[in-house]
């Protein structure tokens, strides 16, 4: 159980933009609404969490002191808006995913904390990124497609190629497989966590083929599962599931636990995504 009020020694960090003068210009008060990614990236030794919110914030933090490595903020008339996932490149830029505006959004975010310039590439329903080190590809999955990017260009000015595209496995007959969240699966190199709206998958970049040969997938695969993720020194898989009854219809109180099964579980919370601390 999880109840800040009670036991503040639960939360071991955290970070919010209100009030901070170093992103003040992200109109955090406007932007700063339903928070839906948060994970640790680890870019030139230094370690960071990457941070976007559904009303057209985007960070990259820096953990533990706060400090802004890069930001924007993306309102209601960028093409952009609604950015779902965030992910940095091993040159410092960063790379945006936004499921409303069907785009991936590459910034030249090494150039500075307010770095504006940007390549763009569509992609419907874009909702989660991973970059991939060995292949030297940047991952993206959307409503029907996973979709590796190949980034060309400079640091400066950054380009975004589309290289590869295979379908996401077919769920409820005549609807879109609705693919969710992406990430890496860290107990097996080369394969990829895939939700959508029926399943969970992992993609083996190796053989291009979805599988569901993981340990513990009968009760992992399940529909609507928002984020998943393993952790390689205990091999126990989280994801989160909306439930009923709360403020809003993508939010849970719970994180899962798999192999072996327990919860998480946040006193009046309102969890969308989770994620292992797994500095990398």
């Amino acid at each position: 159980m999880w109840d800040p009020a009670a036991d503040p020694s639960v939360v071991r960090w955290q970070f919010s933009p209100l009030g901070d003068p170093r992103y003040r210009d992200l109109r955090p008060d406007a932007s700063w609404v339903y928070p839906c990614e948060a994970k640790v990236r680890v870019h030139r030794k230094r370690t960071y969490v990457l941070t976007t919110a559904s009303f057209g914030f985007v960070a990259v933090v820096a953990h533990p002191s706060g400090r802004r490595y890069w930001g924007t903020a993306l309102g209601p008339g960028d093409d952009l808006f609604n950015p779902h996932s965030a992910e940095i490149l091993p040159d410092g830029n960063v790379a945006v995913a936004g499921s409303t505006g069907a785009l991936v959004r590459l910034y030249a975010a090494s150039q500075g904390p307010r770095a504006e310039r940007y390549a763009e590439a569509r992609l419907k329903g874009a909702h989660g990124l991973h970059w991939d080190g060995a292949r030297r590809v940047l991952w993206a999955v959307g409503d029907d497609e996973l979709v590796a990017y190949e980034v060309g260009g400079t640091a400066a000015r950054p380009a975004l190629t589309r290289a590869f595209a295979v379908g996401l496995p077919v769920g409820t007959p005549g609807r879109t497989p609705g693919g969710h969240d992406l990430f890496p699966v860290a107990g097996r190199p080369g394969r990829l966590w895939v939700t959508t709206n029926a399943a969970v998958f992992q993609y083996d970049t190796g053989s291009g083929v979805f599988v569901q040969d993981f340990a513990g997938a009968g009760e992992i695969s399940r529909k609507s599962v928002k984020a998943v993720g393993d952790d390689p020194r205990t091999g126990q898989v989280l994801s989160t599931v909306p439930e009923r009854g709360l403020e809003e219809t993508w939010w849970t109180t719970t994180v899962g636990v798999h192999r072996p099964t327990s919860t998480y579980r946040l006193v009046g919370g309102g969890i969308y995504k989770a994620r292992w601390w797994l500095p990398r």
